[in-house]
C-alpha cells in the first residue's frame, strides 16, 4: 500500500429510529466503532454524517425532519464517493448505505463487508 484510502463507513443512521434523537445516536456510535479499526490499518475513516450534519445545521436546519435534509444527507455521501477509495458496508437495513455500495459498485470502488477484510486491517 503506497497512501492510505479513504474509506467511507456505510450503515443504518436514520433506519427504523423514526429520527428518535437517542436511537441516532447509538447508530452513529455504531458507525463510528468501525473508525479506529479503519485508522488502525493506516487509513483514513469517513462517515457521511460527520460532514452531513453540521452541513445542514449550518443551513439552519431544525433537523432530519427538516426538507433541506432530503437535500443534504444523501448527497453529501454521494459528493464523499467522488472521494473515498473504497466503503465499508456495516450490517442493517439501510437505504442509504445501499445506495452508497451501489455507486462504489458502479465506480469500481472496493466494497468490503468486515474490518478484517480492508487491507493492512490489523487485529486488536
Amino acid at each position: 500500500m503506497t497512501k492510505p484510502l479513504m474509506i467511507l463507513i456505510a450503515g443504518p443512521y436514520r433506519s427504523g429510529t423514526g429520527d428518535d434523537p437517542t436511537l441516532l445516536a447509538a447508530n452513529l456510535r455504531a458507525l463510528e466503532s468501525a473508525a479506529w479499526p479503519v485508522f488502525r490499518a493506516g487509513h483514513v475513516p469517513m462517515i457521511g454524517e460527520w460532514v452531513a450534519l453540521p452541513v445542514l445545521s449550518s443551513a439552519g436546519a431544525d433537523g432530519l425532519a427538516d426538507p433541506l435534509a432530503e437535500q443534504v444527507m444523501y448527497p453529501t455521501a454521494h459528493r464523499l464517493l467522488q472521494h473515498c477509495d473504497g466503503v465499508l458496508r456495516l450490517p442493517g437495513a439501510s437505504t442509504g448505505a445501499d445506495q452508497d455500495v451501489a455507486i462504489a459498485r458502479e465506480r469500481g470502488i472496493p466494497v468490503w463487508h468486515a474490518v478484517e477484510e480492508i487491507p493492512g486491517y490489523v487485529a486488536a
